[in-house]
């Protein structure tokens, strides 16, 4: 059987509430707090409550954390009702009608609203299919957010949808700066928690138009998201495993958006604790072309015998090891590691000290998680950032590219290779005149965006590395 695979390119319904999504971790340095950074090594398992995972399907596709929007007939008006490309199962009422990241809900005021959920960034086509949990490498956070707020703005009517539109209006523009990425493919999630944090009271959740923390950085890191699928292996959430204990804390604070009391905030976790149940049921996808079973089998040997430490054991006798290592010995970017350790004096203390660090820990360290790594041909490009187009070119770091750009807005699967198909190319941005070719290109001399280390592939041969390819795609 042949097979046909594509990554669809779906950004026009989700141009006015994609700066929603995303979390990472917590500030007022201005009272004691207690705070533990973390030291490379094994991270401890901690106890996560139990949820419904039928339920938690049912309020990750029909309920809403961000908690304010665009008024649905101004949303209507100005996107012309979009049918939906991928039937999400269990969708009712409004939200059956619309695109798999957009919600619609009702607020107290009784206006009906149209936001963003999860899986603008935790879901995207594959081989024809929506994947819940695959994350999408492919969306566009170049764009001021702002402008599409406004436009939308001028189909609002009514005082009660003005105020509902001009509540989130200024949310978005609260943290614009912080929601756009010069690259497609990069994801601001750091970024924008972090801006979102600093406008918020920890103990009472209360907004404050003018910032109550230092704003972070205005350089936005990129992020690769990685697969839900993984979540029932991970003691610790995030890239650099700052999120310690209770994960439902950290996975709701998108939340932060529109969240303007504890209280609210305890509604939310009530239902979130059964999505992160839904979550640790996920399976990855099966690779769906024919794989050499002869060589894979030599893979899985070489596998055994280099890589179990790091990313653990598959098959009957699974086990993941939840490492975090050091920069030094991992050697890939830094950048992201040290500037969530660097503000954690102010962030990681909010989170603390909030309704969303009470069961949980912000604990940063110097470090990245050696992920698991079930699913992972479908999971490109690679690295924390994404700067690794193949998995190819992370066993054999000569052959990753400098400046490079995936091959069209719906980029072919490479078989041999493990990941989109892209173009290496001479020069960076500079060599393109218009801003769309532009924000395509990813650029690893930028800082945050560089594609070194994890060169352990490179002590092996070639025939070593198509044996390990081929023992990958079975995971």
């Amino acid at each position: 059987m042949t097979y046909t695979m594509r990554i669809s390119y779906q950004l026009r319904n989700l141009s006015l509430v994609a700066v929603f999504l995303l979390g990472l971790t917590a500030c007022d340095g201005n009272e004691p707090f207690s705070l533990t950074k973390a030291e490379p090594g094994p991270i401890p398992p901690s106890p996560q409550r139990p949820g419904d995972p039928q339920a938690g399907y049912d309020a990750l596709v029909n309920r809403a954390v961000v908690t304010c929007g665009l008024p649905y007939d101004a949303y209507a008006a100005s996107t012309g009702e979009p049918e939906p490309t991928y039937a999400l199962p269990g969708r009712r009422g409004r939200n059956a009608e619309l695109p798999y990241a957009a919600t619609a809900f009702t607020a107290a005021s009784g206006v009906e609203l149209v936001t963003s959920n999860c899986l603008g960034c935790h879901a995207a086509p594959l081989n024809g299919e929506l994947v819940i949990g695959l994350g999408n490498e492919f969306l566009d956070f170049t764009a001021d957010p702002v402008m599409a707020v406004e436009g939308a703005g001028a189909y609002v009517e009514g005082d009660a949808e003005v105020a509902e539109w001009q509540r989130w209006a200024d949310r978005i523009g609260a943290i614009a700066p912080w929601s756009m990425t010069d690259t497609i493919g990069a994801n601001p999630a750091q970024a924008i928690t972090l801006a979102l944090m600093a406008h918020r009271d920890p103990k009472t959740l209360a907004w404050s138009d003018e910032p109550l923390l230092p704003l972070p950085p205005a350089e936005v890191l990129p992020a690769s998201v990685p697969p839900w699928w993984n979540v029932g292996k991970k003691h610790a959430m995030f890239y650099n495993g700052e999120g310690r204990g209770d994960h439902v804390g950290f996975m709701m604070l998108a939340s932060t958006t529109c969240t303007d009391s504890v209280a609210e905030a305890r509604q939310i976790d009530a239902w979130f604790k059964d999505v992160r149940a839904y979550l640790a049921t996920l399976e990855p996808p099966a690779y769906p072309y024919p794989i050499d079973a002869e060589l894979a089998a030599r893979g899985e040997r070489l596998f055994k015998a280099e890589c179990t430490e790091c990313h653990g054991r598959y098959g009957a006798q699974e086990r993941y090891p939840n490492e975090l290592v050091a920069l030094d010995e991992v050697g890939t970017d830094p950048a992201m590691a040290e500037s969530a350790y660097r503000h954690a004096d102010r962030f990681a203390r909010w989170f603390n000290r909030s309704f969303y660090g009470r069961n949980a820990d912000a604990q940063p360290g110097l470090g990245y998680v050696a992920p698991p790594l079930d699913g992972v041909w479908a999971t490109a490009p690679y690295l924390h950032n994404g700067a690794v187009p193949t998995l190819a070119a992370l066993l054999e770091s000569s052959q990753r590219p400098t400046f490079w750009r995936f091959e069209g807005a719906s980029p072919d699967y490479d078989q041999q290779a493990l990941g989109w198909r892209y173009q290496q190319l001479e020069q960076g941005r500079e060599q393109f005149a218009s801003l769309d070719e532009q924000k395509w290109v990813y650029d690893t001399t930028r800082r945050g965006y560089g594609n070194q280390g994890h060169e352990f592939g490179d002590l092996l041969d070639d025939d070593e590395r198509r044996a390990l390819l081929e023992y990958l795609k079975t995971l």
